[in-house]
């Protein structure tokens, strides 16, 4: 049956010289505000241990602007600003419910420049976006279509690092379910090769970072050899800034075209929990498990499967999938990461990955015919354990393998 969702539609576009001028003011306005409404809930809490609720931010932001120092707030869109304030009250909610660390300061540098519009603070016409304080509308460069009919809520506006212009339009959007099939696939993710399935299918890694790492090496030189707040700097910072940003957009059109894949062909994908914050603390690792980015592939799947019908299955990191015999069930002691093969005592070779994700794929279905469809998942930050995969033996031989 087919779903309504609210999907985002990325653009990028050029804006002219006013509309850059106007955007950039706007971007420093929202980080400011942003700024102060989070150093004045900080306060109200150490000194008079007083929570400030966004209705007392917001009456605080009218303050602001009626002062000589702040005036210049009124110069742009107040739109942005109160968004600001609602991301800022957003981000203390997931706080106090223990989804994420206390806010942080957004910084120029580091803080992505962007702004967020209602309804209420752009024109919509003929497919032509004009943004508030602007009175032309946006060059934006339609690489797809929207939605049949659909007209945006929301409009956020942002610029990266590289220099680049994008702007993301929030839609109602009908999803239709995916034809039903039987298949279903376990997914062992890796460095070697990115993902091995239960089908025996290796994918291979395609290691975008390294592929371009001389290049970044010498933007980056180049960089470490301008004087600091020089215009030169600047243009350095850009090209390094474009080589990562070459990078990340083939990552993610890699996994945008590896995900849907997996998707359309499976009724059930099951994966395996893992701890990817604990294993970028490893020195020797950090750089191929960020390469990979399995977080982001997670999340696409996760996204993916819900709009098109399917299951996703997650099991538990602590599920020995690699040490488990794929037919007779027996849970081996030891295994070190450089044994990529095996021989069980009961006379089975196994390759590591694929043995894997066969049990990946075993201990998901038996998980679903039990009525618990994703395990539980621990923080081993919490319990102490090593930031590695881990695969003890306590867990519980006899699933019925594939």
């Amino acid at each position: 049956m087919a779903q309504q969702v609210k999907r985002a539609f990325k653009y990028r576009f050029y804006p002219t010289d006013g509309q850059a001028a106007e955007l950039s003011r706007t971007f420093g306005c929202v980080r400011l505000v942003y700024n102060r409404a989070l150093e004045e809930r900080s306060r109200a809490w150490n000194v008079e241990q007083r929570r400030v609720s966004y209705v007392q931010s917001s009456a605080a932001l009218t303050e602001w602007k009626k002062s000589e120092e702040l005036a210049f707030l009124n110069e742009v869109s107040c739109v942005p600003l109160q968004q600001a304030l609602r991301h800022l009250q957003t981000a203390f909610g997931n706080f106090f419910a223990k989804r994420a660390q206390y806010p942080r300061f957004k910084t120029r540098k580091k803080s992505r420049a962007s702004a967020e519009y209602t309804r209420s603070a752009f024109k919509w016409r003929d497919g032509r976006l004009t943004l508030a304080k602007m009175t032309t509308p946006l060059d934006i460069r339609w690489s797809r279509p929207l939605p049949v009919g659909a007209e945006p809520s929301t409009v956020t506006v942002s610029r990266d690092a590289a220099g680049r212009w994008f702007v993301s339009l929030l839609c109602e959007d009908t999803m239709a379910p995916a034809p039903a099939t039987d298949a279903a696939v376990g997914v062992d993710a890796g460095i070697t090769s990115l993902l091995t399935l239960s089908t025996g299918e290796k994918i291979t890694n395609p290691r975008h970072e390294r592929r371009d790492r001389s290049r970044l090496a010498k933007a980056q030189r180049e960089l470490s050899r301008k004087a600091k707040g020089s215009n030169n700097r600047d243009k350095a910072r850009r090209k390094v800034a474009k080589v990562h940003a070459r990078i990340a957009d083939r990552r993610r059109d890699f996994l945008h075209q590896l995900t849907t894949r997996l998707v359309r062909e499976n009724q059930t994908v099951v994966i395996e929990d893992l701890a990817v914050r604990n294993l970028l603390k490893n020195r020797t690792l950090a750089r191929a498990v960020s390469d990979a980015s399995w977080t982001e592939l997670r999340s696409m799947l996760e996204y993916k499967c819900a709009w098109y019908g399917r299951e996703l299955v997650v099991i538990d990191r602590w599920f020995p999938s690699s040490k488990m015999c794929g037919a007779c069930g027996t849970v081996r002691e030891k295994l070190p990461l450089n044994v990529r093969e095996w021989t069980c005592d009961c006379g089975t070779v196994h390759d590591r990955d694929v043995n894997a994700a066969r049990n990946i794929l075993a201990a998901g279905l038996a998980a679903t015919a039990c009525g618990d469809g994703v395990r539980p998942q621990r923080d081993s930050s919490r319990t102490g354990q090593s930031s590695a995969k881990q695969e003890p033996q306590r867990a519980t031989a006899g699933i019925p393998l594939l």
